[in-house]
């Protein structure tokens, strides 16, 4: 999601070459944004503060997944959204299980097909421990809002499949954009298909190795525009992330916060 765009994209390719050849609530410091959806395809582009087990492929949206936006948490107003994207990882991935278990916290992960069809052991773990599953693509193409509305479906249900299968059939709940390239297309299709659209709130720049310090401040000080705090564990080393991540989670415990899920459902839906 947030690699830079060259760099970003040859890490997720040659994992691909790997597996060829194999709710508006007012914010509180910790609290929720839930803004209005954006109306069209370039304005659809996510950006932190903004907004936006179903039937499958038989294309029929269950009523209670909204197409719009996530940012809100299941767990109310003081909880935190920890979601983690490009993975699985070999190395990174069991780091950041690690650290969860530790915490007890809960976390999405938004996981590229080829990566998932590479390892699904470990897409079998994350299922395991009481995580919950994001499509985020096959080829992580941060140009998908400019590209035909069938590529947009290949790049989305394909890497549900794999991600499915990779799980052993586990439900694959949300659906977040490579780079925030959403579009009304895009958000329909995943919403048809059981998977809630998923934004952030605040993108921490993990992927760029700022430090840890930065890393923590980042999430502290954004997390006033709403709960949803994007991290990495695919796309090269993510060492820092990890010891981040250890931190936030002790601070969150010291603050009495939780971690808790995106919402799914709109309020008062079915």
């Amino acid at each position: 999601m947030g690699f830079s765009a060259r760099a970003h994209k040859k890490g997720l390719r040659a994992g691909a070459a790997v597996v060829a050849s194999a709710v508006a609530v007012a914010a509180t410091v910790w609290g929720v944004a839930v803004l209005a959806e954006p109306g069209g395809a370039a304005a659809d582009r996510q950006v932190p503060g903004a907004h936006g087990a179903g039937e499958g492929d038989r294309g029929r949206a269950p009523r209670a997944i909204p197409e719009g936006i996530a940012h809100a948490s299941e767990d109310g107003a003081d909880a935190v959204n920890i979601t983690i994207d490009d993975g699985p990882d070999p190395r990174w991935t069991p780091r950041v299980l690690d650290v969860l278990a530790r915490h007890g916290a809960k976390a999405v992960f938004c996981m590229v097909g080829p990566q998932a069809e590479a390892h699904p052991d470990l897409v079998r773990a994350v299922v395991a421990a009481g995580h919950r599953l994001c499509d985020h693509t096959m080829d992580h193409d941060t140009a998908m809002d400019r590209k035909p509305v069938p590529y947009q479906e290949q790049q989305i249900l394909d890497a549900k499949r794999l991600i499915e299968a990779a799980a052993g059939g586990a439900e694959v709940a949300y659906y977040r954009a490579p780079g925030g390239a959403f579009t009304p297309d895009s958000r329909r299709i995943a919403a048809a298909h059981g998977m809630r659209p998923l934004g952030w709130n605040v993108d921490t720049k993990d992927f760029e190795k700022p430090g840890v310090a930065a890393i923590v401040d980042a999430v502290e000080r954004g997390t006033r525009n709403g709960p949803t705090v994007l991290l990495h564990d695919g796309g090269g080393n993510r060492s820092q992330t990890v010891e981040a991540l250890d931190r936030v989670l002790d601070r969150l415990e010291e603050q009495g916060r939780l971690t808790g899920f995106p919402v799914r459902t709109a309020p008062g839906a079915p």
